[in-house]
């Protein structure tokens, strides 16, 4: 545990669990979209849903949608500067069963593409990411982090895998989940370092790979 773990983030309040995590989940579902947002529907789960507008929640999601970090000057005005971005949003209160009670279930698009990101806060502005396009996944935002979705095939985690060495960068945790044998599949991978431009754009050549996406480190960890 490091010292940001215990004083907790730099950011605006008033609440590192349900403001900065909460921005941050948001910018989950900015970075994977790849494109300015549009439309947004948000989830909001238990104590997200019961004390979250007290607490900057609903403030602090979109703020993050927008691309704005947690200690971000604007996010207090994050409605205003949705509406100036041209960015509607709705929020319901769901039962997203047992999940931590701080979780957003979001569905966000854009002029040409749709992402839907579920996490949660668990605190100290602390994530947890739990599915990206319903597919179970399992990374903090710790660390810059590749999704890619593809057809399962014979060999394709070891050639992602080969790929990403050659491209001198180390992997520090995998997940990978498929809907079935031969059907899709979405492998999500933390790394050490950032992929370069070049790296990204071989595995969106490949033609069983239908969607590519670098997550940058969005905090300390």
């Amino acid at each position: 545990m490091s010292l940001l773990d215990m004083i907790g983030p730099v950011m605006i309040g008033p609440s590192s669990s349900h403001t900065a995590g909460a921005c941050r989940l948001g910018l989950v579902a900015h970075w994977l979209l790849s494109e300015p947002p549009r439309q947004a529907s948000i989830g909001l789960h238990a104590s997200f849903a019961k004390t979250g507008r007290g607490h900057g929640t609903h403030l602090a999601l979109i703020a993050g949608l927008l691309g704005y970090a947690p200690d971000d000057a604007r996010l207090p005005r994050a409605f205003e500067e949705a509406e100036a971005a041209g960015l509607s949003f709705e929020f319901r209160d769901v039962d997203l069963g047992d999940v931590h009670p701080n979780t957003a279930h979001i569905a966000l698009r854009g002029e040409t593409g749709e992402v839907t990101v579920q996490g949660s806060s668990t605190g100290g502005g602390v994530i947890l990411v739990s599915t990206v396009q319903g597919f179970r996944v399992h990374f903090s935002g710790a660390s810059p982090t590749v999704l890619l979705r593809y057809t399962d095939a014979v060999g394709m985690i070891a050639r992602i895998a080969s790929t990403i060495a050659a491209d001198g960068v180390n992997i520090a945790t995998l997940t990978c989940t498929r809907e079935g044998r031969g059907a899709q599949a979405l492998l999500a991978i933390e790394l050490d370092a950032p992929l370069s431009p070049e790296a990204l754009a071989f595995f969106s050549r490949w033609p069983d790979t239908n969607w590519v996406r670098l997550l940058p480190k969005l905090m300390d960890g």
